[in-house]
């Protein structure tokens, strides 16, 4: 559905340097773009397409410094993260059988995609409510402490890319206004799987020209433990 419509878009003029196309995996977007390219040819290549995570990663990197990070920031993968937080627990003096790395990783990674800073989390009471009753009051210490490490080695994981990109367009809206007449076009595919952090950028940027397609399936829907959110179509 989405190739034929950014084709079509293309053939009725269309610069596609205003297109931007977001899918959920590599593979999709590249497929995507092969066979684009063979019904409109090489004008595909000036298409900004990729997965949430790519593209919004290539955004930081431009915008990066106003956020307080180097453009050259590194992306920490699960396994880098885990890393960090086994450190930190073990450095606030916490049992790492109650506050297992991989279980503290998943909830911070929770609060993240709900655009839950470590501020946010500690003031949220009921957050911090579920925390107190699983035996493990002290994750709101272990999320501050992660973030700090993270952004004193110039350092973002995984879920920043959506919530650092949400935080430049909430503070700078001279940034989101260059993003919006960038891609006076939007095209998301897999609707079904994008979570609140995804859905409040797709919403920012399509804001301007309301210029907004997206295709969907609810019986597809299988990232609900990710956060994603059917009600979002």
């Amino acid at each position: 559905v989405l190739t034929y419509r950014i084709a079509y878009l293309i053939a009725q003029g269309i610069d596609p340097f205003r297109i931007l196309s977001l899918t959920f995996t590599n593979k999709a977007a590249a497929e995507m773009r092969a066979r684009i390219e063979k019904i409109v040819g090489h004008e595909a290549r000036n298409l900004f397409m990729g997965t949430f995570h790519s593209v919004f990663a290539r955004i930081l990197r431009k915008e990066a410094p106003k956020l307080g990070f180097p453009s050259n920031f590194t992306i920490y993968d699960t396994q880098d993260s885990r890393s960090v937080l086994k450190d930190v627990i073990k450095g606030l003096g916490l049992d790492d059988k109650l506050y297992k790395p991989n279980s503290i990783h998943n909830r911070i990674s929770g609060a993240k995609n709900n655009l839950l800073g470590p501020a946010d989390y500690a003031q949220n009471p009921d957050i911090t409510g579920e925390d107190h009753q699983a035996g493990r009051p002290r994750i709101s210490e272990v999320y501050a402490g992660y973030d700090a490490r993270l952004k004193r080695s110039g350092a973002m994981d995984f879920d920043d890319l959506l919530l650092k990109t949400n935080e430049l367009f909430a503070r700078f809206p001279e940034a989101l206004a260059k993003y919006q007449e960038r891609f006076r076009y939007l095209l998301v595919d897999e609707y079904q799987d994008t979570n609140h952090a995804q859905y409040l950028i797709v919403k920012a940027l399509a804001a301007r020209f309301e210029n907004i397609c997206v295709v969907g399936d609810d019986a597809q829907s299988i990232y609900s433990f990710r956060g994603a959110n059917i009600r979002n179509i």
